[in-house]
């Protein structure tokens, strides 16, 4: 039971994801990319894995944090090891980041797992084993047949509720596309897109994240003559109380926060002030599992729901223990790339989705994902 070793490895592997200079990601010719995978491992020699870029597990921040932190402790008191990480993030200078906390936390959940041979979502209590989920396209591009006009976003809608889609969110246009950011242009994809799938395909948006509070308006009100779910981040997070003013403004349902600071704790004053409708965590975004269930149990508690951000097996095991979270965010979805080929450095899945627009949870223990640990050491990093 207790943590003996705590490694991090970096490895190459191949992919047609680029970012670009916003961090935004879109498709391109293959090339090599870096990942790490932090491991746990205990003095029965069961281990636990989380996957995380390399930056987020640099050496000096696991030498003096979180190695401290760790070994010598019971793996399965993650409550404690949890906080007595997050204390250790006031005095670091801000190197120990909500990232780092979370690749840790996630690699004890998927230790515990293992240990006892059971899927996370199960241990931390079941709800579901298969949940809805929805298209969440790659943001706006320039280009040709992509997502660079309101009619390419229309034919990608079409092929996803072909695929078995039953909600999509659109991402549209934020710089550095040349002429980006535009509320009309946002709109006009947005009426594309519901005119291509009809009335009952359950539509949302994630827009420019940076917009005034005027121009927020006048999308959302547009939004909702279009029957559009929620709007997701259309401005500057850091302002509270600009979004209390939107939710105060629109029928459409606010939904955040997502990329705000403060853990649980920010999104309890989110709710507090009723500047959200839906409420947003992630397991990146606050730190790991454990305050991602925090979040999604005090949503529950004011009769709200709580969408969770992001892909992979860490965020589908919390989507899977709890009530009142709708949707898995299936993505980020391209025309140019086929998101179900997965990852080299997996063998398999870990969110497959069937035709009728649900992701089944992995029966494997742990987080349940199917590493290829072979590709890791063959394609190292010293």
């Amino acid at each position: 039971m207790i943590i003996t070793d705590v490694t991090a490895r970096v490895f190459r592997h191949k992919t047609r994801r680029h970012s670009d200079s916003a961090g935004h990601a879109h498709p391109g010719p293959e090339h090599e990319v870096h990942q790490g995978i932090l491991t746990i491992r205990t003095e029965d020699g069961h281990e636990g894995h989380s996957f995380a870029p390399p930056e987020v597990m640099r050496p000096h921040v696991l030498d003096k944090y979180v190695r401290k932190v760790l070994i010598g402790q019971d793996h399965r008191d993650r409550e404690r090891l949890w906080q007595d990480l997050a204390h250790w993030q006031r005095g670091s200078a801000a190197q120990l980041t909500d990232r780092t906390l979370a690749v840790v936390d996630c690699a004890l959940w998927d230790l515990a797992g293992r240990t006892l041979d059971q899927p996370v979502y199960k241990l931390i209590g079941g709800y579901r084993d298969k949940v809805l989920a929805y298209g969440s396209t790659m943001c706006g591009d320039e280009i040709e047949g992509g997502l660079a006009t309101p009619e390419d976003y229309g034919r990608f809608a079409e092929k996803l509720v072909a695929r078995g889609y039953k909600g999509i969110k659109l991402h549209t246009w934020m710089p550095p596309v040349s002429w980006s950011p535009d509320v009309k242009m946002d709109l006009k994809a947005c009426a594309a897109v519901r005119e291509a799938v009809g009335p009952d395909i359950r539509l949302m948006i994630d827009a420019f994240h940076w917009y005034s509070r005027t121009d927020a308006l006048e999308l959302g009100r547009g939004l909702e003559k279009l029957g559009f779910d929620w709007i997701e981040e259309p401005m500057d997070e850091q302002s509270m109380s600009s979004y209390k003013w939107l939710a105060d403004q629109l029928d459409i349902p606010v939904l955040g926060p997502e990329s705000a600071a403060g853990k649980h704790w920010q999104r309890a004053e989110w709710v507090k002030a009723g500047a959200c409708d839906i409420l947003r965590t992630g397991v990146n975004d606050v730190g790991g599992i454990t305050p991602a269930l925090k979040t999604l149990h005090m949503a529950e508690a004011f009769g709200m729901n709580c969408e969770v951000h992001g892909n992979t097996a860490m965020n589908l095991h919390v989507v899977a223990a709890v009530r009142n979270c709708r949707w898995y965010e299936r993505g980020l979805l391209h025309p140019f790339l086929e998101y179900d080929e997965g990852f080299d450095y997996l063998k398999s899945l870990s969110d497959p989705m069937d035709a009728d627009g649900y992701v089944h949870l992995p029966d494997r223990p742990g987080l349940g994902e199917d590493i290829d640990f072979d590709h890791i050491e063959n394609n190292r990093v010293a």
